[in-house]
């Protein structure tokens, strides 16, 4: 069974949460918690294995409670689910440490899927958010030909069949589809993406992603 936190300052969403998670089968929702402070406190004596947190919240709102439940407890993953994606929630929360962010108009299956992929190590992001990643980067990013177009110091370790996966996984690719797409097998794949969290001293895809765009690996309009 996985264990989830639900936090949520609306009662009724974090019901309707437990219902659709609890009837998964494979799900067992261990507490619940109406705000950020709520959530980092319960932590500890729940021992939950995926925190599934609202952004927007009293006290302490998603983004500060994900920094500070990461920083303590490593081995807790946590899932933003919010309404708002069209501004800098997204990446805040991914760069505080989150494992995935989905949005509240996802279907119910897309949730209980969400939930397991993070539990299993794996991480989770909305193609609308890694296109308005892109998108907030896009200014910062070097331009090709331009002098600080020279490897990242970050990425320096890296052998080039690495940066070619991390450009894929940049791009949202799962295992299988960079596979195909570099004509791989999907052990393969597997392998180098351990290596690619190993080196880069990330704790999962979705923090490669981030360094990704951070140092301009990744560009608006390349992939």
């Amino acid at each position: 069974m996985t264990r989830v936190l639900l936090v949520d300052d609306q009662a009724l969403v974090r019901m309707g949460f437990r219902l659709v998670l609890e009837s998964a089968g494979d799900i067992e929702v261990v507490g619940e918690a109406g705000d950020g402070r709520a959530a980092f406190e319960q932590v500890g004596p729940l021992r939950p294995e995926v925190v599934v947190m609202d952004v927007r919240m009293p006290r302490v709102n998603g983004i500060e409670a994900t920094r500070s439940i990461v920083e303590a407890h490593p081995d807790v993953r946590v899932l933003i689910l919010t309404t708002f994606d069209l501004d800098e929630y997204a990446f805040a929360a991914l760069r505080a440490g989150a494992s995935g962010f989905l949005l509240k108009d996802a279907a119910p299956s897309d949730l209980v899927t969400a939930v397991r992929t993070i539990a299993s190590g794996d991480a989770v992001v909305s193609p609308r958010v890694t296109r308005r990643m892109l998108e907030m980067f896009a200014d910062r990013m070097p331009e090709p030909g331009d002098a600080a177009d020279a490897p990242h110091p970050r990425l320096a370790d890296l052998t080039p069949r690495e940066v070619e996966v991390l450009r894929c996984v940049a791009d949202g690719d799962s295992n299988a589809e960079i596979a195909e797409r570099l004509f791989l097998s999907e052990a393969t794949v597997k392998t180098h993406v351990g290596r690619i969290l190993a080196k880069l001293a990330v704790r999962d895809r979705v923090q490669a992603v981030v360094l990704a765009y951070e140092t301009g690996l990744v560009r608006a309009g390349t992939g």
